[in-house]
């Protein structure tokens, strides 16, 4: 990809949306590290605060599709718009939390409606339709790279924002900052137009035959499966790792940055995922990616946890963390186009947010009855296979009669 063939106005864009996702995965990634002060606080298991991220992610997962939907039919700024609103007020709502139910509605439910309306779904959509097709990819690696580095920037800063202000107040901060990203939709407000880049050579079809072509489709659905699995693994570290790592002695700051980490290796995967997903089979590149994961998650069970095993661990999987993103949009993309790409990637992505659901939940239900997280680390190894397993049916071509108009 060379970038003098981008215009000024698609890096304008490009360069809002990274910032967009820096923000709102950043804040995200960060919940983990409120686990155990708010635990502290209220007295609670981690069972119950892992009860409000899972509905955090599945709220995320279901929102995502609505969102998509409003998206497509109304435009991606006033959904960034909504999202960056309830995203702020789910934030502030959480701190100070004393009740359940308060927990429930601001950081799951609010929290992630807000990550819905600002997140991949909406913003990677943007971004592929604002280069042409040759391009893509490489772009949607940026875009999932952004998001990467939004969590290796904000973590160890929400980590001092603990330190100095208490959970409550470094709440607070992030609530002031989640609303600021209302700003980084100004550019894309005056740019983006609907259906102004055509990105793709496919006959323009509707929407009821777009979504009934994939309702049909045996390889959007193992596609879907397969994200599944991956954000089984996402969820349960990131809200989970930091945990694990402090009962095993080690210090907060260390959890922080283990997290951090993750995020600042991802930015190379992410990239070389859209790189390679570009030129080589997507659904090979997946296969490789939940293959290592369960290879590098073995590493850290049968070897001596140390810093130098942790910080080994957070590296390797941080090339993995994000990569599947590249390829699984690419793959929606390949077979449907981009037309209705943020609704149809929010079905997949609401799989994933499934997962996500299953690992957060089962990690702190299984913590509050066990006293450990074992189990759930060796059902991350099986889920790897499981998601190898899935993706080697899928075929990587046009849907149906979405074929080029040259055909």
């Amino acid at each position: 990809m060379s970038s003098a063939r981008l215009s000024p106005s698609a890096w304008i864009i490009l360069i809002a949306a990274s910032l967009m996702l820096m923000f709102a995965f950043g804040f995200r990634a960060s919940f983990g590290l409120f686990v155990q002060p708010m635990s502290e606080a209220n007295q609670w298991g981690r069972d119950v605060i892992g009860l409000a991220l899972a509905i955090q992610n599945l709220a995320w997962g279901i929102l995502a599709v609505v969102a998509g939907g409003l998206a497509d039919r109304f435009g991606n700024t006033k959904v960034l718009v909504a999202g960056a609103l309830l995203y702020a007020l789910g934030l502030w709502l959480t701190a100070g939390v004393d009740s359940v139910w308060t927990l429930q509605v601001g950081a799951g439910f609010l929290v992630g409606a807000g990550i819905a309306g600002t997140g991949f779904g909406i913003v990677l959509p943007l971004m592929a339709k604002a280069v042409s097709e040759e391009d893509r990819q490489w772009v949607l690696g940026v875009g999932t790279a952004a998001g990467s580095m939004g969590q290796f920037l904000i973590v160890p800063l929400a980590q001092q924002f603990i330190d100095v202000f208490g959970w409550t107040g470094a709440l607070n901060v992030m609530s002031l900052m989640a609303l600021g990203m209302i700003v980084l939709v100004m550019p894309l407000a005056r740019l983006v137009r609907p259906q102004a880049v055509p990105v793709s050579s496919a006959v323009e079809e509707s929407f009821a035959d777009t979504v009934g072509l994939a309702r049909g489709h045996l390889s959007y659905w193992l596609l879907t499966l397969g994200f599944f699995v991956c954000g089984f693994h996402l969820a349960f570290i990131t809200v989970h790792f930091p945990g694990y790592l402090t009962d095993n002695g080690f210090d907060p700051d260390v959890a922080a940055w283990s997290i951090a980490l993750i995020g600042l290796c991802n930015v190379v995967g992410a990239m070389v995922s859209g790189y390679l997903s570009g030129r080589v089979s997507m659904k090979r590149v997946l296969m490789f990616i939940y293959i290592s994961r369960g290879i590098v998650t073995v590493a850290l069970l049968v070897l001596p946890l140390s810093l130098t095993s942790v910080l080994t661990f957070s590296c390797l999987t941080g090339f993995l963390w994000l990569a599947t993103v590249p390829p699984t949009t690419g793959l929606v993309a390949t077979m449907f186009g981009t037309r209705y790409m943020a609704t149809l990637y929010g079905v997949v992505f609401l799989g994933h947010q499934m997962g996500s659901f299953t690992g957060v939940w089962l990690g702190g239900w299984i913590y509050e009855h066990t006293g450990h997280y074992d189990a759930v680390w060796w059902t991350s190894v099986v889920l790897s296979l499981v998601a190898v397993a899935l993706h080697w049916p899928i075929r990587e071509q046009r849907v149906g009669h979405l074929v080029p108009a040259t055909a």
